[in-house]
């Protein structure tokens, strides 16, 4: 039987020294007694998550910063396992790296793209070393009107910090549109910031990092979206689990 508490895979390599990381348990407690959204959150390794069954019985997926992550494979095999079975998933910062690669990967057929961190000698960089390095700053984002990350920030513009020095090449831009991914906030000179998959439950990866906005107390409208997706995917889940018990 489906859990009565949504599952939400945190996947990243847990680290003190990453800040996003030692902000989650107050986000999620945060989560709880402010928005009564109740998660069941686990940790899993990167070098865990692309094993067989690792990701099964989840809700929600949350990719988190963190690159170079222990394992690259893990990391991307959590991505395709969300995107393919239409569960919720957050990307941030190299989790929105990594939903490019792996979109880029198996959607797109670019076989031999490569994350210019982990690979800093090979051509095809979908994720290069951006032209000046975000580490530390805020900056505005513009969202395009329409979009789900319209409906979850609810504005066409916002501020937000980042911690990262690697994005989107545009050269594969509009191959990865054509494709379905849609780049739906970008800096001021059009630079993609969100992503998306329309096709999909909730699929959200922004460059940015939601974890580090406000002083914690408070999660980013984009952390508040994931639980309310987990919350509907498990109830979704239990209604099934319902329907086969009567069919059977």
């Amino acid at each position: 039987m489906t859990s009565l508490t949504p599952r939400v895979a945190l996947v990243g390599d847990r680290s003190p020294a990453v800040r996003s990381h030692t902000r989650i348990p107050g986000l999620l407690d945060a989560l709880a007694e402010r928005d009564r959204l109740v998660l069941d959150a686990y940790w899993i390794p990167t070098e865990d998550a692309g094993a067989p069954g690792a990701l099964d019985g989840f809700d929600a997926i949350w990719l988190l910063p963190g690159s170079p992550y222990r394992s690259e494979a893990g990391a991307l095999a959590a991505v395709r396992t969300a995107r393919e079975r239409g569960i919720p998933f957050l990307g941030t910062c190299a989790g929105f790296q990594h939903a490019v690669l792996e979109f880029a990967h198996n959607v797109c057929g670019l076989a031999e793209a490569v994350h210019g961190e982990e690979h800093p000698d090979r051509p095809e960089q979908v994720i290069a070393p951006l032209a000046c390095s975000l580490v530390g700053h805020e900056c505005a984002v513009e969202i395009t009107p329409g979009t789900l990350a319209e409906r979850v920030i609810g504005t066409t513009r916002t501020v937000e910090r980042y911690l990262c020095a690697y994005g989107l090449n545009a050269d594969y831009q509009d191959r990865l549109v054509a494709h379905g991914l849609r780049f739906s906030g970008t800096d001021e000179s059009g630079q993609a910031r969100l992503l998306e998959l329309p096709e999909h439950p909730f699929f959200l990866a922004s460059l940015f990092q939601p974890e580090l906005s406000g002083d914690g107390t408070r999660p980013h409208a984009m952390i508040r979206a994931l639980a309310a997706a987990a919350v509907r995917h498990a109830d979704e889940a239990r209604h099934a689990d319902a329907e086969r018990a009567v069919s059977a």
